[in-house]
């Protein structure tokens, strides 16, 4: 047994290989959180333009109005509230075509004019403009989307890094 040699690693290489993976965990995690924040600003500002194409393509489908409108029980346009609970496209007659629901907690969806409801008449044609703010109000982030929806239909998105969550 005099020859023989245990292989392994010491307790101080072990130490010194966990302190180099916390340093660079700790570098990495801040670095997935804005990740996160951009893919899920990109996330609610497409699935917002998806709604209003949905929205005015049944519209001309059906020959009658379709409205895009907050809702948070998923099944009726709410008078109140913010985009942020959910939203439909609903059809004069009642019947949802499409359901969206509520933002995660912390992000922000606003018209700034205020609106709680666009309606697509049979020609495709919107009754207003809408400008949509996306952005995450707690914590604050660096980027926003402003989703624009033209009276005719047409949608886009911006990017913004204004930093300030609209209320």
């Amino acid at each position: 047994m005099a020859g023989t040699r245990t292989r392994g690693f010491t307790l101080v290489e072990l130490m010194v290989t966990i302190m180099v993976l916390v340093v660079l965990v700790s570098i990495a995690v801040p670095s997935f959180d804005n990740i996160r924040l951009l893919s899920r600003l990109n996330s609610y500002s497409t699935d917002l333009v998806a709604g209003s194409q949905v929205a005015r393509s049944e519209a001309i489908k059906r020959n009658a109005q379709v409205t895009l409108c907050v809702s948070s029980n998923g099944t009726s346009c709410a008078t109140t509230g913010q985009w942020e609970t959910g939203w439909i496209v609903i059809t004069t007659g009642g019947i949802v075509i499409q359901k969206q629901p509520a933002t995660a907690s912390g992000y922000q969806m606003r018209d700034s004019g205020g609106l709680s409801a666009l309606a697509f008449e049979a020609t495709g044609v919107g009754a207003t403009a809408a400008n949509f703010t996306i952005c995450r109000s707690s914590p604050v982030g660096s980027q926003e989307r402003v989703v624009k929806v033209s009276a005719t239909g047409r949608s886009s998105i911006t990017r913004t890094s204004t930093g300030i969550c609209g209320t």
